[in-house]
């Protein structure tokens, strides 16, 4: 029997994924069927949207699971193959970049506003990343720049590449955003000493550090809205 058939012809048609996408629209399926939609088959034993709810259920991480999935891990499914096991990957970093490019014409009023458009990528980030947000002289985004990546715990991050990439885009002022794998999201000592020391050099080049934001695991933690800035 053609596995594939077997797969389709298991789900009722009006709860077909693809089917009720084109009738009701994207926003209206769950992410098991998303996943179906991306993945179409499942396998004999069980059909796409039901593979789809297992791989989502896997520790009870949700879309984690996609985020933060491998080819390995993926294929560690059965009825996940390697053409599946890249698509999950592609549409895991296809979202990672979507999200980037909503940021050119976003204002940043609030550290919410900082912590929440980079929050769902840097959440699931296994090492420490450093990022700048670069803004305009009216706190308008111009541009977001990965400084550099980090082991498990501690990142490496230097004055001069932080604010040559300032300087180049002629930010008026930047915004520090770095991850905490560990999920937590209150400053380490280092933390706080390396704010301060890029702090000073902002004084000196004229360009403001208005806050360093640490992003954990949902939450967030704000140096401005601390008082440390």
């Amino acid at each position: 029997m053609d596995n594939t058939n077997y797969t389709i012809k298991s789900i009722p048609e009006e709860d077909r994924p693809q089917e009720k996408l084109l009738k009701y629209g994207a926003n209206n399926l769950s992410n098991s069927e998303l996943i179906a939609v991306i993945l179409r088959t499942g396998s004999r034993d069980e059909n796409v949207v039901k593979l789809s709810q297992r791989i989502l259920s896997e520790d009870g991480k949700g879309l984690r699971n996609i985020a933060e999935g491998t080819v390995e891990k993926f294929k560690s499914f059965k009825g996940i193959n390697d053409v599946k096991a890249s698509q999950l990957m592609a549409v895991a970093e296809l979202s990672k970049r979507i999200s980037t490019l909503k940021i050119e014409k976003i204002k940043i009023s609030s550290p919410s506003d900082a912590a929440v458009l980079l929050m769902e990528e840097m959440r699931y980030y296994k090492k420490e990343y450093f990022k700048i947000i670069l803004l305009d002289t009216k706190n308008n985004i111009k541009k977001v720049c990965e400084i550099s990546v980090g082991s498990l715990n501690s990142s490496i991050v230097h004055p001069r590449e932080v604010f040559s990439e300032a300087v180049v885009n002629s930010a008026s002022s930047i915004i520090l955003v770095h991850n905490h794998p560990s999920g937590e999201s209150e400053p380490s000592h280092e933390d706080i000493v390396l704010t301060n020391r890029l702090d000073e050099c902002g004084k000196i080049l004229g360009i403001k550090v208005l806050d360093h934001i640490i992003i954990g695991d949902g939450v967030f933690y704000s140096f401005k809205e601390e008082g440390l800035l």
